[in-house]
């Protein structure tokens, strides 16, 4: 019901006008009540926040959204709808300002301040007017994130053969020394010494 009410009185500010400044305080207000209902859920099981990959698949799930003719609150919503964390609460403001007609440089603001979603931000502020180069963008945040997770990956694997090699070697060289060339040596010895 409070939702109804608030959709209504959204919808009466946006057409009603003259009212700019009320809008403009009204949308900060919006984005600032979705922000705390996603800070203060309903007591219940919190979801576990996206790591990198799980950000890289919504920004993958965003570009089909958008490539399918959502509009870009629509999609936003369509992808943090179980998301928790900061870069949910980023989106869900850029979302609710959007939504109630804010220009791009303001309704990005919160999703810009993001770490997480910085990069996004700056992209859909660059293609404000078209959903389908905001979805190329998304894509290409997508594969530059799966591609810095894969060398890093790379990194930790050389760094944990390097790290193994020590180990080994402090192993294998003693039985080296004592059945390679522990005998080989004795058997110059003898030979020398007869």
């Amino acid at each position: 019901m409070a939702g109804q009410a608030m959709a209504l009185l959204a919808a009466a500010l946006v057409v009603l006008p003259g009212q700019g400044a009320a809008h403009a305080r009204f949308a900060r207000l919006m984005a600032h009540a979705a922000v705390e209902r996603s800070r203060f859920p309903w007591p219940g099981k919190r979801k576990p926040q996206p790591g990198e990959v799980g950000l890289a698949a919504r920004w993958d799930l965003l570009a089909a959204c958008l490539r399918a003719g959502m509009p870009v609150p629509a999609a936003i919503d369509a992808i943090i709808e179980e998301l928790v964390g900061p870069e949910a609460d980023a989106l869900r403001a850029a979302s609710v300002l959007l939504a109630l007609g804010a220009d791009a440089a303001e309704a990005w603001a919160p999703a810009r301040d993001c770490p997480g979603t910085a990069e996004l931000a700056r992209s859909a502020r660059r293609t404000a007017r078209s959903g389908s180069a905001l979805a190329q963008a998304a894509e290409e945040i997508a594969a530059q994130s799966r591609a810095s997770l894969a060398d890093r990956a790379e990194e930790k694997a050389q760094r944990a053969g390097v790290l193994i090699a020590g180990p080994l070697a402090l192993c294998f060289l003693p039985a080296f020394l004592c059945l390679g060339v522990v005998p080989v040596v004795l058997g110059l010895a003898g030979r020398l010494t007869v």
